[in-house]
């Protein structure tokens, strides 16, 4: 290994002024892609701490998520919260098929994404309720006016602590799974899932408290149903994922410590845009107006910045890529095809009808993340196992790539 420059035009994450290179692509890889291995490719050292970090966690959440389904069936009964949860399901099957699409590009663990969820419809949940009613009691002594205290709980009270309470879950995934941590988006993907399990358990006490309350299936529960579940269900992600986008930005250049304060910071916005959004509500009379003049603007304007995130993360893959290419890993017209969507759809369609389909996904995931890895590397993450980690995936596109050659040949 030696130490170079940064190519010039290229992003080094505002860290160092020199970087370590990627090693030199074996000589048989350079020309035919056909090892396996090469020099100081090899598998990494099993991390079983964070495995077992993964299970237990995922383990504790189940638990609370268990309480808090029960507390929802003692307080709705189980016909209430039965048809509430189905309802609920709509919107949360709405939310996961848009974030699914936005994390296409380098998909995060499924692990990680379970614990995201199970933490939103658990643990911030139950963290609402509870420090939500403390915090409705002392809001309450400093006025007897009911209107007020319903509007300081509705625009004050729950956009403190639910975004406090679901931003918590992504501080303790940037904790401890950094690694899996690469940017902004992300950020934006774990924030979904966890605001997605939270809107899902908030979903299912609205539904179901209205159901309660008239006795059956009527034009409030539709309108309730109309508003949270098809014309805003990704509210809560909207609002989350300022907290989920800052901590990815750290994630590229910032200590764990250092990142605490990034997270305080990215909490202003969500718990602004939160009580903006539940505030709107006292002040307009016509809701359907504001929602197409105000809230739908504000939702396709979250979509410009996810498009753009998108964008600048293939750029970052590409850029990576290149340096790879530069010293043999890979050979130049490949760089476009694993660097573009277009160029991604075209080598998947070939590899489909050459019956090498799964081959070619994995190469291409693994593409994605030697980029991510080399980011890390790149801005001073190494001591994450980004080296470790590195080796693992070289070996494994040098792999993917001699089975593709083969069905070329075929």
């Amino acid at each position: 290994m030696t130490k170079i420059e940064p190519p010039s035009g290229q992003p080094d994450g505002g860290t160092a002024s020199f970087v370590v290179a990627p090693h030199q692509a074996p000589v048989d890889v350079r020309r035919a892609a056909s090892v396996v291995t090469g020099p100081g490719v090899a598998p990494p050292p099993r991390r079983l701490g964070l495995v077992v970090l993964g299970v237990v966690g995922i383990t504790v959440l189940s638990l609370v998520v268990l309480g808090v389904v029960a507390y929802l069936v003692a307080g709705l009964g189980p016909v209430a919260f039965g048809v509430g949860g189905i309802m609920a399901l709509v919107p949360l099957t709405i939310v996961f098929f848009g974030v699914h699409l936005i994390d296409r590009w380098e998909p995060e663990p499924r692990g990680i994404l379970v614990f995201a969820f199970l933490w939103g419809a658990g643990a911030s949940v139950a963290v609402a309720l509870i420090v939500g009613a403390q915090l409705e009691a002392l809001l309450a002594s400093f006025t007897a006016d009911a209107g007020v205290d319903d509007f300081l709980a509705s625009v004050v009270q729950a956009p403190i602590v639910e975004e406090g309470a679901k931003g918590l879950g992504l501080l303790l995934i940037f904790w401890f799974a950094r690694k899996h941590f690469d940017g902004p988006v992300d950020g934006l993907v774990y924030a979904a899932w966890v605001a997605g399990g939270f809107a899902f358990t908030e979903n299912v006490l609205y539904f179901g408290s209205q159901l309660l309350t008239s006795g059956a299936v009527d034009g409030g529960l539709a309108e309730i149903f109309l508003a949270r579940g098809i014309m805003s269900p990704f509210a809560h992600v909207m609002f989350t994922a300022c907290t989920g986008v800052a901590l990815g930005f750290a994630a590229r250049r910032t200590s764990s410590l250092a990142a605490v304060g990034v997270f305080l910071l990215g909490l202003v916005p969500a718990m602004l845009l939160h009580g903006f959004w539940n505030g709107s509500l006292y002040f307009v009379s016509d809701f359907y107006g504001y929602y197409a003049v105000v809230q739908f603007p504000l939702f396709l304007g979250a979509v410009l910045v996810v498009l753009s995130l998108r964008r600048q993360e293939a750029r970052l893959t590409h850029t990576r890529l290149t340096e790879y290419a530069a010293v043999g890993w890979f050979n130049r017209d490949e760089i476009d095809v694993l660097a573009t969507s277009a160029g991604r759809h075209r080598a998947q369609a070939w590899a489909n009808g050459r019956g090498v389909g799964r081959t070619m996904r994995q190469y291409t995931r693994d593409a994605t993340r030697l980029a991510a890895t080399r980011q890390r590397i790149v801005t001073g993450r190494g001591s994450a196992g980004a080296e470790a980690d590195e080796a693992a995936l070289l070996s494994s596109i040098v792999a993917a790539r001699a089975r593709l050659a083969g069905a070329t040949t075929r």
